[in-house]
């Protein structure tokens, strides 16, 4: 038969009754001879395809879509013109060139045009029985045209028994593909049964099977049609394969099926249904991979998101573990990875920005700015870890928080009181019902950096019971040498914690766990002055409660007379919290003052108005009381909210046994102090000229007055000393003076802490004289001196100097004659 026979027959037979190719049907071919013959020398037009390989001799309908190809197809049906058949190796490109295209091609004729409205028109092609090879692009206006060189093909023997098998083989495969694809028509498998020639049937399979772009132009690059075919029943062998896998998974699953598969089956339906409506898992899914591609994270963390995605993809949206797996990698997602922000390092505006903040704090104020000069020269550093002790209300937090501003970092933070679960810190494993990350890393999620301030507010309130010790789970994440792969349970990843500037805070360093404490700095926020309290409220509280209360600045003037009255008769505290509440009060009179109509506009507070709006005062501060009486020494103490004068009183009764008590609410320390003193005397009575056997006939009686309020410490110890020995010998002791020091069996006197709030309270009960331990000294020169104006430091090492200083030789009034009452007896 004749290949022009074999064509007719193609367009005039099985299309019109198979009612697949009912478009072919209508077609009359046109003979191959009718066509102009082709000249391999000239250019010829080029038509790119999108996922089509046409292969020889078939016909086919494409849709055109490009105005440049629709112009070519037009010409070349005009004018019976042959044209160049080329694929795109990617499909989605608009104008190829000749490194966009396969060179295997075909030429082809245009069989028909049909153009309908509201759609891309239809061409009807013709391949031709020889290849071609794209030699090169000559020209791409109006449309692509190329060089091409005539691709023999070798000859086959059809009447070999391994063509004839081959041709059996490739029809029977392509018979039960059909049968078991549900991506192709049975018009398909009717045409594979009506008996068409084998190059013919072998090309139509090669063009019109679902085979990837690139086997499809390996079939077309073989040479015969004896290799073409075993390459085909290589690949149809391969696609049966799968056809048949699903098809038995299939089987499978609807002989297992039960009511709960049935309802997975309805919900894949329902995710279809979304899915088309855009709103399904793919979509989903899709972002969440989008959104991992931008992030900056390590490798190891990259492929286990990956593999995290690859895991969601498999669980049925409506199973409880989809929304777990969806969380985790939300999680993920949402943390900075690789975000810095830029530390902004100008010295003089962050000691700008600090001075404004707070008043006072220098020692804090100089160690930031010590880190900050280190960032600068070194460019890269571990951020510190700072811990700010102190009493409450010192502003111990919001000094974290303009240390923040100073640098211009995010800023959070974490609460820590009450907090008795280790979960809390490392967070619960991912299996776990309700499990989410720990406070550490939800807080860098909520700063959207890596390098934040954290506030670890109230680090020494961290509780601890049967669910573990927060406490040692803060050891990692504040120890600089391992923070970096801080390794939190619910993300079960390592996340750099080196660059975030951790600032603790407490009040109470003894109930911190050695090894917790050892990985801090601490720095002491200690209690404001009466003179820094002023300046603060001056500078800060007042504005604040104007602000807050309405009122404007011109409407209230509160003297800096007013302001420590209010501090010395209505707080006792460290800090400037009690001192910010009074404050408020007074504005809040002011307020409704004003709101009632007074006609004043302007309230200028002094001293004498303060009762009118704060009523009695609530606190008096204890005043030097003088020397008149014999065994009265003023000691000085340290308390949580500052420092205060107490006074030592001995008294002495006739008493056989020489019996001591003491009173005034002592603890253990303070009892040990007065036993102390009182065993010094008696081992040197030569020192102090005192009669033989007065201990044996006088009882003796210390008291420390506030008899309510708890004592403890040693600092006490050379005031019961002093105090004693102004009893036994009746002297006077020394006016304005004042002491603080501990005591040993032997005379030492001992260093003792707080000593800048004992010397501020000792200047505020106008006390002219004050001796300490010389060890103390060192505590004295870091006081400012304005500070320091009108006293008087006398430094001692041992007892005996301090009797000859606090002790005159002037007797007190009515003093006891212990020689004539120890004659008496």
């Amino acid at each position: 038969m004749s290949k022009k026979k074999k064509f007719e027959d193609i367009y005039n037979s099985s299309e019109s009754e198979t009612g697949g190719f009912s478009v072919l049907a209508e077609i009359q071919a046109d003979p191959i001879g009718k066509v102009k013959p082709v000249n391999f020398e000239e250019e010829l037009p080029v038509l790119p395809l999108r996922n089509m390989v046409l292969f020889p001799q078939v016909v086919v309908p494409i849709l055109v879509s490009r105005d440049s190809s629709l112009k070519l197809v037009k010409e070349a049906y005009e004018k019976g013109r042959p044209i160049v058949i080329a694929t795109q190796m990617v499909p989605d490109m608009e104008n190829p060139d000749i490194s966009d295209l396969y060179s295997t091609c075909t030429l082809a004729q245009v069989l028909r045009i049909f153009e309908m409205p509201n759609t891309p028109p239809t061409v009807i092609l013709q391949a031709y029985m020889d290849r071609v090879n794209l030699i090169s692009i000559t020209r791409k206006r109006p449309y692509l045209k190329g060089i091409v060189e005539k691709w023999e093909e070798m000859p086959v023997d059809e009447k070999t028994d391994e063509y004839k098998v081959l041709l059996d083989t490739c029809r029977e495969l392509a018979k039960k593909l059909v049968e078991l694809s549900d991506k192709m028509g049975q018009d398909m498998l009717l045409y594979l049964k009506s008996g068409q020639d084998g190059d013919l049937m072998v090309n139509f399979i090669c063009t019109n099977f679902p085979f990837p772009i690139d086997q499809k132009i390996k079939l077309l690059r073989c040479n015969n049609l004896s290799e073409r075919m075993y390459l085909l029943i290589k690949l149809l062998s391969q696609e049966l394969k799968l056809a048949e896998l699903k098809q038995n998974i299939q089987q499978r699953t609807r002989e297992d099926i039960d009511r709960q598969q049935r309802e997975y089956f309805l919900h894949q339906q329902m995710k279809n249904i979304q899915d088309e409506l855009g709103n399904g898992q793919d979509d989903e899914i899709a972002e969440l991979r989008n959104k991992g591609y931008q992030k900056k994270w390590p490798d190891e963390v990259a492929e286990l998101f990956e593999k995290e995605v690859d895991k969601l993809e498999r669980i049925n949206p409506q199973s409880p573990d989809y929304n777990v797996q969806l969380s985790y990698l939300q999680t993920l997602l949402g943390l900075p990875w690789g975000v810095y922000t830029a530390d902004n390092l100008d010295i003089q505006n962050a000691e700008k920005v600090l001075d404004k903040d707070h008043y006072g704090l220098e020692k804090v104020k100089e160690r930031i700015l010590e880190h900050l000069a280190v960032l600068k020269l070194k460019d890269d550093m571990k951020s510190p870890i700072i811990c700010l002790y102190g009493p409450p209300g010192v502003g111990k937090t919001s000094l974290g928080r303009s240390i923040a501003a100073a640098l211009k970092r995010k800023y959070v933070r974490m609460s820590l009181g009450g907090v008795h679960d280790e979960a809390e810190i490392r967070g619960h494993r991912k299996t776990y019902i309700g499990a989410m990350p720990g406070r550490i890393i939800k807080s860098l999620s909520k700063a959207g950096s890596s390098n934040p301030v954290i506030i670890l507010d109230e680090i020494d309130k961290l509780g601890s019971d049967h669910r573990g010790d927060p406490s040692s789970a803060m050891l990692e994440v504040l120890d600089p040498e391992q923070n970096n792969t801080f390794h939190d349970n619910y993300l079960d990843v390592d996340y750099d914690l080196s660059k975030v500037m951790f600032i603790a805070t407490a009040n109470n360093l003894g109930t911190i766990p050695p090894a917790l404490l050892d990985r801090m700095e601490l720095i002491e926020v200690s209690g404001y002055i009466t003179e820094e309290k002023i300046e603060i409220a001056r500078r800060h509280l007042v504005p604040k409660e104007l602000k807050n209360n309405g009122l404007k600045k011109e409407n209230v003037k509160i003297s800096k007379a007013a302001l420590e009255y209010i501090i010395e008769n209505h707080t006792r505290e460290s800090g400037v919290r009690e001192l910010e509440k009074k404050i408020n009060k007074v504005m809040r009179k002011i307020a409704l003052d004003i709101a009632r109509g007074s006609e004043q506009t302007v309230f200028t507070i002094k001293p004498a108005d303060v009762s009118h709006y704060l009523g009695v005062p609530e606190y008096s501060r204890d005043k030097y009381q003088g020397n008149d009486y014999a065994g009265v020494v003023t000691g000085l103490a340290w308390t949580a909210v500052g420092g205060e004068i107490l006074f030592v009183e001995t008294s002495l009764s006739k008493g056989k046994g020489g019996k001591l008590t003491l009173t005034g609410n002592l603890g253990d320390v303070m009892k040990e102090s007065a036993m102390l003193a009182l065993e010094y005397l008696k081992a040197h009575t030569l020192l102090l000229d005192l009669p033989e056997g007065i201990f044996e006939n006088w009882n003796i009686h210390v008291h420390v007055p506030e008899g309510a309020i708890p004592k403890d410490g040693p600092s006490a110890g050379i005031t019961m000393v002093t105090s004693l020995a102004s009893a036994l010998t009746q002297r006077k002791v020394k006016p304005n003076l004042a002491m603080t020091g501990e005591i040993t069996l032997r005379g030492k006197v001992l260093p003792v802490g707080g000593i800048k709030e004992k010397i501020l309270a000792a200047k505020r009960a106008g006390i002219k004289d004050i001796i300490l331990c010389e060890e103390n000294r060192k505590n004295i020169e870091d006081i400012q001196p304005m500070y320091l104006t009108g006293l008087n430091f006398h430094y001692v090492n041992d007892i005996k100097e301090v009797l000859a200083l606090a002790l005159t030789d002037e007797k007190v009034k009515g003093a006891i004659d212990f020689c004539s009452e120890t004659n008496t007896k």
